[in-house]
């Protein structure tokens, strides 16, 4: 009789385990971030300047879906590979590139959301990127945009961009903004 017990017991228990083991409870556990190499975060403040080609034989931004009326830009979505230099002209020093997309979202304002990576070539961030999505209101003096994370040395990178339009073509669309970057990271 003690066996039988025993045996009931002992099951009642593996059942137990294999119950609790289904309710997912267990997939994610704090972990020491200094064993990520993670250990005081520091703020870095970098300037680039982001020159936007859309004329010419070799643009750096292209259309992609043209706008809904030539009244509005709504509704244009652009692709980018913009070179990020260390100043106003194109033909600086150059630092990296600005990958991604920008869309025209404003019906009844020059609103754009833009998705990019700033992916940096030298130096000692090089291989390292940071990654901005937010609201660019283009014809407003200062813009403020989220740095919302990055890689390399910029991993669990948070912080902000303020944009700046340096100059502006209207007849070709091309222009370099001024970024200035405020990046937390560890």
């Amino acid at each position: 009789m003690a066996k039988l017990i025993l045996i009931i017991a002992f099951k009642l228990l593996l059942l137990a385990a294999v119950v609790s083991a289904g309710k997912g409870d267990d997939f994610a556990k704090v972990i020491d971030r200094k064993l990520l190499g993670l250990h005081k975060e520091k703020l870095t403040f970098f300037r680039v300047y982001w020159h936007d080609i859309q004329s010419g034989s070799n643009p750096t931004s292209v259309v992609l879906r043209p706008p809904l009326s030539n009244s509005s830009f709504f509704g244009a979505v652009t692709v980018i590979d913009n070179r990020l230099t260390t100043g106003v002209p194109v033909n600086s020093t150059l630092v990296g590139q600005a990958q991604g997309i920008y869309a025209a979202v404003g019906q009844h304002d020059s609103s754009a959301l833009m998705v990019m990576n700033f992916a940096f070539k030298t130096g000692k961030y090089n291989g390292s990127t940071i990654s901005i999505l937010g609201r660019n209101e283009v014809l407003t003096k200062v813009r403020e945009m989220p740095v919302i994370g990055g890689s390399g040395l910029f991993r669990f990178a948070r912080g902000y961009v303020e944009a700046r339009t340096m100059w502006f073509d209207q007849k070709t669309g091309d222009a370099t903004v001024e970024y200035s970057c405020y990046v937390m990271h560890y």
